[in-house]
Order: structure tokens, then sequence, then C-alpha cells
């Protein structure tokens, strides 16, 4: 049997709860949730706007996945939380999807939910698998 690893980087950001930036188990990556915030400066402001944002979590994502020798080709799948789904959705899929190639995207569940750490607009968590 496999021991899981949790994986905490340097790079990445700052946390803001008690969680690992990722924890892997026999091959497979789950990332914990991703905020937009500035991995070099925690206390800087969130972006403003939902594509920023959306840009800042998918940067702070592939930090994490560089850091495990993996990229997005090796995402499967991906949950997005937005706060205010109805105007947020489309900007945040133009974004989104940038990251991936059209013939790889990851299956997805997209939710709208009321609140987020930081009062941000958008979290973004991953699970990846190492082929």
């Amino acid at each position: 049997m496999t021991t899981p690893l949790f994986h905490n980087f340097s790079s990445a950001p700052t946390h803001v709860a008690p969680f690992s930036h990722a924890v892997e188990f026999d091959g497979w990556v789950q990332l914990t949730g991703q905020m937009p915030t500035d991995p070099e400066r925690d206390t800087k402001p969130l972006p403003e706007g939902i594509q920023e944002q959306t840009r800042q979590v998918m940067e702070n994502l592939s930090i994490i996945l560089n850091e495990m020798q993996l990229s997005m080709e090796n995402v499967l799948s991906t949950r997005v939380f937005l706060t205010n789904f109805k105007r947020d959705y489309e900007l945040m899929n133009n974004v989104y999807q940038s990251y991936f190639g059209n013939d790889r995207l990851p299956a997805r569940t997209c939710v709208g939910v009321t609140d987020l750490a930081l009062e941000a607009l958008v979290e973004i968590d991953m699970v990846a698998k190492r082929f």
C-alpha cells in the first residue's frame, strides 16, 4: 500500500486555511482550491474582475502543478466555484479554456456559491494523474 504524500511549496500562495497545496496518492494528485492571491505578495489586494481573478487562480494552480513536475495536460477534472454565476460564467470560461488544449479539456463541475474566502469571485481545484 502506498502512503499519501502531503505537499506544500514556498513558491505557491500562502495558505488561507489549514491545508496542503496538494496531496498525492498512487499517482493521483488532488490540488487544493486556489484563490486569486499573488504568491509573491499575499498582502496585495485581489485582482479586480472575474477574468483577472480567474487568470491568477489558474497561474497559482500552474505553480503547484509545475512544482510536482506536472502540467495542465495531467489535469483530469476541475471544480469551479463562482460567487456570481450568471454574471461571471462566460468570462471565467474564456480565461479557463485558454489554459487547456481543445482536445484535452478536463471533466468539470461549476457551481454558484454564496461566498468565498477573501471575498474572491472564483476558486478552482483540480485532480491530476501522473502518466
